[in-house]
């Protein structure tokens, strides 16, 4: 099912959804459903499984000189979108990127999904690699997310790259984008952020979620601009617990996104492991109950490193 189908057969309730990692090259699933298995008590509608990009190393010769080694250190997005969905019966959302990826790669990917009944599609630029500042797109890739949004959609249609393909299969994907409650970080202001993320409806997109915040106001403003600029389509916000005291920094660095006051001020006070812990997690129910009340569409978890946080939240909403 859809996301915007399950949006609409909620009728207004607040749902739910997790996003996870695929395992690192050489681990099993297991790690993967170890992970799950607690969280499925709560029904998600559905899980997100990011892509990423392969990771660029220089291997030293033996005449002095370097070879360029590219790794995926995560593959399998395809496959564990399909194994979580015959494992648990729910609905997956891969997450396809432009980074590192050509446009035939990307067909192929899209392909493969449709083969397996997927047909939900989180569609995103991509970060740079790590030993990069700028993003650079695959030589034969796409620089941009709406670049992508106009590939899915023109398969929606049986429009494919190859130009003597008449009569193509028409895919039927849901397509997610990204949204930043706190504009993009390479986006001049947010005027001209939102006016892309127009754009990403306008070519086909059907709903939005955010990247992660910690002050509840920034989403319920970006919602109201959002819909002042005539975006309708379902905007999902992301939460992500903090759980540590060098998080104050680190997550602002890393996700160009701010702390509030009185979230820094209270972590800063934390004088054990356990306490900075039950901050985060007393913070992120303040967070989920704020959007549940407000009704927000759905409370997507950002469920990276610290899974027993969100169970222990969601046991006291639900």
């Amino acid at each position: 099912m859809k996301v915007t189908e399950h949006i609409q057969q909620a009728a207004g309730k607040t749902l739910f959804s997790f996003e996870i990692l695929p395992p690192v090259k050489g681990k099993s699933i297991e790690s993967i459903v170890q992970l799950l298995d607690p969280l499925m008590e709560f029904k998600p509608s559905f899980i997100n499984v990011t892509y990423h990009r392969s990771e660029q190393f220089f291997k030293k010769k033996p005449d002095g000189s370097f070879d360029r080694i590219d790794v995926r250190k995560r593959p399998g997005t395809v496959g564990i979108c399909a194994a979580l969905m015959n494992h648990y019966k729910v609905d997956a959302v891969p997450h396809l990127i432009c980074g590192g990826f050509s446009k035939d790669e990307t067909e192929n990917a899209l392909i493969d999904l449709n083969f397996l009944g997927i047909d939900n599609v989180l569609a995103l630029r991509g970060d740079p690699p790590k030993n990069e500042k700028y993003f650079l797109p695959d030589p034969h890739g796409h620089r941009y997310a709406i670049d992508l949004v106009k590939q899915i959609e023109h398969m929606n249609r049986g429009v494919y790259l190859e130009d003597d393909i008449e009569g193509g299969e028409q895919t039927d994907f849901c397509i997610g984008v990204a949204g930043y409650p706190e504009k993009h970080y390479e986006s001049p202001n947010p005027n001209m952020d939102l006016m892309y993320l127009k754009q990403k409806i306008e070519a086909g997109a059907d709903y939005i979620t955010t990247q992660m915040f910690f002050d509840n106001s920034k989403y319920h403003q970006f919602v109201k601009n959002c819909r002042e600029a005539q975006i309708e389509v379902p905007i999902i916000p992301g939460l992500k617990p903090i759980t540590s005291v060098k998080q104050l920094s680190g997550i602002p660095s890393l996700f160009h996104v701010d702390m509030p006051d009185e979230l820094a001020l209270e972590m800063m006070k934390c004088k054990t492991p356990a306490a900075a812990e039950k901050l985060g997690e007393e913070w992120l129910l303040h967070q989920t109950r704020d959007l549940i009340k407000s009704g927000a569409p759905v409370v997507h978890f950002y469920t990276l490193g610290k899974p027993h946080i969100i169970y222990n939240v969601m046991k006291q909403i639900l």
